[in-house]
């Protein structure tokens, strides 16, 4: 398991540098360094299964210690993978702004006397009203999800003050309670209120993330 764990490792320092280089290169070398880093990957997920066979078959003495490092080489690979998708999306995106770029090169401008004679608009300026409606499209979508952002971020940290203000209660109840005597009854009954709060703040944070993918999804 040793040998298998080791050799894991080196690769997946080995991905690492793959993908600082797949960041800094051309549109036209990036395919290939994306194919190979995608192979790469790949195989260390297949070892990483291979070493999560392995774990169970150490001596106890070691199965904690063992489990923990591939439970972290796991980890890596997931932060690894979503790491090429980000820049895989960022090579997609300047390969589109070239695009535009060359496809504006080609356009045939003319004057806006010639255009208004031959009783046509100009080219030009439709790609650029085009090009105008998009960017004031794509900034009022920005600043709606900044918006849904900050006030996701903001329920989110009220919640856990909210938390933090009942489990400090909770505690005095507690205490409360221990020198009082309190009964089992009313016990449970803080015991059940802890828990809706519990659930409040998990559906809270669940519903917060579900709005910011809505607008990720639909306005962008």
């Amino acid at each position: 398991m040793d040998s298998l764990y080791h050799s894991t490792n080196r690769s997946l320092q080995e991905a690492h540098t793959q993908l600082s280089l797949a960041s800094h290169a051309q549109i036209q070398e990036f395919p290939s360094l994306f194919r190979e880093l995608q192979v790469r990957l790949e195989q260390i997920s297949s070892n990483c299964e291979r070493l999560d066979i392995l774990v169970n078959k150490e001596p106890i003495t070691r199965r904690q210690n063992a489990k923990i490092r591939v439970d972290q080489l796991k980890y890596d690979v997931r932060n690894l993978q979503g790491a090429l998708r980000t820049v895989a999306a960022k090579q997609a995106a300047k390969e589109e702004d070239l695009k535009r770029r060359d496809d504006l090169m080609r356009t045939q401008f003319t004057t806006n006397s010639a255009a208004a004679s031959n009783g046509t608009a100009s080219e030009t300026s439709i790609l650029i009203d085009r090009a105008l409606e998009h960017n004031t499209a794509l900034n009022r979508s920005h600043r709606g999800i900044d918006d849904m952002l900050s006030q996701g971020a903001q329920m989110l940290e009220n919640l856990r003050d909210q938390r933090g203000t009942m489990k400090g209660i909770h505690k005095k109840m507690m205490d409360i309670a221990s020198t009082l005597g309190m009964s089992n009854t009313v016990m449970g009954l803080v015991e059940r209120r802890q828990q809706g709060d519990k659930y409040i703040l998990i559906g809270g944070a669940l519903f917060t993330c579900l709005v910011m993918y809505l607008v990720l999804k639909y306005f962008t």
